[in-house]
């Protein structure tokens, strides 16, 4: 008996296989229409990027080139002039299945690193093949956030073509000519006569393995910056050349057991052709840190980056300290100086030395140096701050008598160790007194008062304590781009060298400035209206500048007494010497000194030099821009003071008055009229003690009251009037014993030690050392 069997559906299977095989297929025709779309969007690669080195250039904000990184230091050395262990050494540690790979692509080591890399976050392991490598030299950005899934197609179809057009040992030699080694060098060619003075074909064997393993890292592989890193690398190209049977066990040995010094030549900067280089070369060391700071490297990524700079001003600023061979002592005398516009934050000029000769990338004094800035600190951590948190007006009465720090027996003095009294906040500043200033510190609280520096971009040490108050370790760039916040309002704009980057692919970035409301608008205003005061009859009337509505402020740090003992020459010198000031459009800090101080220390006069450098910029600067003057904020009121009243007492009257600022809701209530019987002498008082400095007169020998803000205009600045019509100790007027112009406003050069006398803006001394913390 036979059982007949169920149907079956016997065509179901290979309609299913039939489908799955259609899917695949129609996937795979799409994958490659999407390959050739994408890939035919791909940056046009010729022979020439092939051939050419990893070069960026640098462009100022008009986008004129200043200088190319890279192509200059490398000499095209052809597949001939290789030799064939050299080429065995880079095969062997960078792809040693590159003969193998007809498309130049490796789908098995691809699977792998992405398999590695999934499983090991931490460590990140490439797939890219050596023509991979050359093609992402060539036209590609580096930087990780640019590797994207259209960029790897385009990656991939551009090798695949380099691949069939070029033979192995014609993309061997661009890409031993492409890569980068470290201190500027590109190409194993350059880097065996720059390492080694020999060329490839001399080289040895641990020589060989020494160039060949630094294009992964040449940075962290440097023989001369980390000579460690370099030989462990160095001795695992020897056993990848080993592993490859391009070398013997032996030859293996000894070549690892050679020290990495055998040969290898002191290290020295190469020399360029191109001035601008060195015109702008402190610049150009802050954009390559900046650029990379981003994610890029603009010594392999081939990068067009447009920067901040005015090249202009730069060429002005390096001719001013290089070439003014009648305004500097010696040419061991330093300067370092930054401009940045307070309304962007953009740095557009700045310099880190002088005389430094023909060094690429060295020391950048205006960001690397911390040199106490004297009383140019005055604004940011004393009288900012006790606006800012106290409400104090210009007016605020100070004492400038006898002080000692609390808890020690050390005492401050100013530069001419007598006192002032009691005096107006306006007055402390404009005559840079050292004692109101430290007192204003002590009130507001070194907590409150870091925090106001810290908006803005100044970073006090937690252990820092009064003595800050004259003076803290900044550099001119943190100056300039503070001050620069006075200027714009109270607005503080993050410094920034780099406007835009466009790598050779066509991907473009733009950068601005990190913003941030540092201060109010009338702590700003009022620190302004007291700073322009410094400028029209205080510390820094050398600065003045006719039709420049301007505001500045000087800084002197003196040597200790513990110093002087050391070296009695250093008496009547000083340390420092600093100069900050602004338009509305333009701030600037210019610092001078040596960098053995100890050795050397600045005259009377080779302290005005900051002075005359921002005068020099600044009156150029002034031509090409709206020298408009700062609009008085809502937030701050004008009241005409009866001078010396205390507390301070409203007037009608413009004699024996003096217009001062307050912020809104904080002004006097007391008034009284010009005819009032109330009507008193000043009682601002002066220490009998101050013999050193030429007499005040009584506020009721002036005829008519002041104001910097309200009645000083640039054209009218050479007056000696400000709001207590006092002489300074440091004006240029021609009644001034110390007199240090002449009176035509020609710089004072005195290399013979100097016998003007500049005055104020001095950091006090101490009996022991003035920047001792109590």
């Amino acid at each position: 008996m036979s059982t007949k069997r169920p149907d079956t559906p016997k065509g179901k299977p290979r309609h299913i296989f039939r489908k799955l095989v259609i899917i695949f297929l129609g996937l795979v025709i799409l994958a490659e229409v999407l390959f050739l779309l994408v890939g035919r969007n791909a940056p046009n690669l010729t022979q020439t990027k092939l051939q050419s080195g990893g070069s960026s250039s640098i462009l100022d904000y008009k986008g004129n080139e200043v200088a190319t990184l890279g192509n200059e230091n490398r000499d095209y050395t052809t597949s001939n002039n290789f030799s064939t262990q050299m080429k065995d050494a880079v095969v062997s540690i960078e792809d040693r299945h590159f003969y193998q790979e007809p498309l130049g692509i490796n789908p098995v080591r691809i699977i792998k690193a992405g398999f590695h890399n999934l499983t090991n976050p931490g460590s990140v392991q490439g797939g890219s093949t050596l023509t991979q490598q050359l093609v992402k030299l060539s036209v590609f950005s580096t930087k990780k956030s640019d590797q994207t899934f259209k960029r790897k197609i385009q990656e991939a179809y551009l090798t695949i073509n380099v691949e069939r057009n070029y033979s192995k040992q014609q993309i061997l030699e661009f890409y031993m000519n492409k890569v980068y080694l470290a201190n500027g060098v590109y190409g194993m060619g350059t880097a065996s006569e720059y390492y080694f003075g020999k060329s490839p074909k001399e080289l040895t064997l641990a020589q060989t393995a020494l160039i060949a393993g630094m294009p992964q890292a040449p940075n962290t592989y440097d023989p001369y910056q980390h000579p460690e890193t370099a030989q462990k690398r160095r001795d695992a190209v020897i056993d990848a050349m080993l592993a490859n049977n391009k070398i013997s066990q032996n030859d293996a040995i000894t070549a690892k057991q050679t020290p990495l010094t055998d040969g290898l030549l002191a290290k020295r900067d190469l020399d360029q052709e191109n001035n601008n280089r060195y015109v702008a070369d402190n610049y150009i060391k802050e954009v390559i840190d900046e650029v990379k700071s981003k994610g890029y490297d603009p010594y392999r990524d081939n990068l067009k980056i447009k920067t901040n700079l005015h090249l202009d001003v730069q060429k002005q600023l390096y001719n001013a300290v290089n070439n003014n061979t009648g305004l500097f002592p010696d040419n061991k005398m330093q300067v370092a100086a930054t401009i940045v516009e307070p309304s962007t934050g953009n740095v557009i000029a700045q310099i880190g030395g002088r005389k430094q000769g023909k060094i690429l990338l060295g020391l950048n004094r205006a960001t690397s140096t911390q040199r106490s800035n004297g009383s140019t600190i005055k604004p940011i951590l004393d009288y900012g701050p006790a606006i800012e948190y106290l409400n104090w007006s210009t007016y605020h009465l100070l004492e400038d008598t006898p002080y000692t720090y609390a808890g020690t027996d050390i005492s401050l003095y100013d530069w001419d160790h007598a006192y002032d009294g009691t005096i107006t906040m306006r007055k402390a500043l404009a005559n840079s007194r050292n004692i109101p200033a430290v007192r204003t510190l002590e009130t507001v609280g070194l907590s409150r008062a870091k925090s106001f520096a810290n908006n803005l971009g100044i970073s006090i040490p937690a252990d820092a304590g009064l003595s800050t108050g004259i003076g803290a370790d900044v550099s001119t760039l943190q100056v300039a781009s503070a001050y620069g916040a006075f200027a714009n309002g109270g607005t503080y704009q993050k410094p920034i060298y780099v406007s835009q980057i466009k790598t050779a692919d066509g991907m473009q970035h733009t950068y601005q400035s990190e913003s941030k409301q540092a201060m109010k608008a009338s702590t700003a205003y009022m620190i302004t209206d007291m700073l322009k005061d410094v400028i029209t009859s205080g510390t820094g009337t050398n600065a003045k500048i006719s039709g420049v509505y301007q505001a500045g402020k000087t800084g002197t740090v003196e040597y200790a007494d513990t110093e002087i003992a050391k070296n009695p020459a250093l008496s009547g010198t000083a340390k420092d010497a600093w100069f900050a000031g602004y338009t509305k459009n333009y701030s600037m800090a210019v610092w001078t000194g040596y960098d053995q101080p100890e050795q050397s220390g600045l005259s009377m006069s080779e302290q005005q030099i900051p002075v005359y450098l921002y005068r020099s910029l600044m009156a150029t600067l002034a031509q090409s821009s709206d020298n408009s003057d700062w609009t008085q904020p809502s937030s701050v009121v004008s009241e005409r003071i009866l001078a010396g009243s205390n507390p301070p007492v409203i007037t009608n009257s413009s004699v024996n008055a003096t217009l001062e600022l307050f912020v809104k809701g904080h002004q006097p209530t007391g008034r009284v009229s010009s005819n009032s019987s109330t009507s008193r002498t000043p009682t601002i008082r002066r220490s009998q003690s101050q013999s050193q400095t030429p007499t005040e007169p009584s506020e009721s020998e002036s005829s008519q009251a002041s104001s910097s803000f309200s009645r000083s205009t640039p054209e009218s600045s050479t007056s000696s009037s400000v709001s207590e019509n006092t002489q300074r100790p440091d004006t240029d007027t021609s009644s001034t014993p110390n007199d240090n112009t002449g009176g035509n406003g020609t710089p004072p050069i005195n290399n013979n030690g100097g016998q003007t006398n500049t005055g104020g803006g001095n950091q006090g001394n101490t009996n022991q050392n003035q920047n001792q913390n109590p």
